[in-house]
């Protein structure tokens, strides 16, 4: 996080399947820190009513989500500040991240959220709503289809599970963007 102890902006990436806690995670560490989110669904959700989305293939679709969020994250480091995403990404998306934040003196923390105990995330796919304008609730058939979709990440990442308190994994969360980056002259 950006504040008067860190050395640089991050952009801290909040990555996984739907339903493992990505956005209720974001949204504390956003609230705790006073750093904005851009989450991809809500970006794509404010697009829907204009049929952008109609005949377009997935990976046009993914390209233009990855690249919204991306873009908005520059913009926050572009202005010396942090700035936290909440969206689904693989490890080219990270890799392309990370080179766009060392452009503008920050780098790229991810979080990946995952739910270890399948019964508990499919229950709270099943049994959230998001609200979020113009968009639809997803059900346990997209989250297959995204794990299908979407290799595990093998880059450097902190992962939290869902089936822990958010209170231990905001603390982990924490920890973690405070700690050096692991490559980095500090942590040498």
């Amino acid at each position: 996080m950006h504040d008067d102890s860190a050395v640089s902006p991050q952009i801290i990436a909040f990555a996984g399947l739907p339903g493992t806690g990505k956005s209720t995670l974001a949204e504390a560490l956003a609230r705790a820190s006073l750093t904005p989110v851009f989450a991809g669904d809500w970006l794509m959700g404010a697009l829907k009513p204009y049929r952008v989305f109609d005949g377009m293939e997935d990976a046009t679709y993914f390209a233009l989500y990855d690249g919204l969020v991306e873009s908005l994250a520059a913009r926050q480091l572009m202005l010396g500040q942090s700035a936290i995403t909440d969206s689904v990404i693989n490890d080219e998306t990270a890799e392309r991240w990370g080179r766009a934040a060392a452009e503008h003196g920050g780098e790229l923390r991810v979080i990946e959220c995952v739910c270890s105990d399948i019964g508990l995330h499919r229950r709270r796919v099943e049994g959230r709503k998001r609200n979020i304008p113009n968009w639809h609730e997803i059900d346990w058939a997209h989250v297959e289809h995204m794990r299908e979709t979407f290799p595990a990440l093998t880059v450097e990442r902190l992962t939290v599970d869902a089936g822990e308190p958010v209170e231990a994994n905001l603390a982990r969360v924490r920890d973690y963007l405070a700690a050096p980056k692991r490559g980095s002259r500090a942590g040498v």
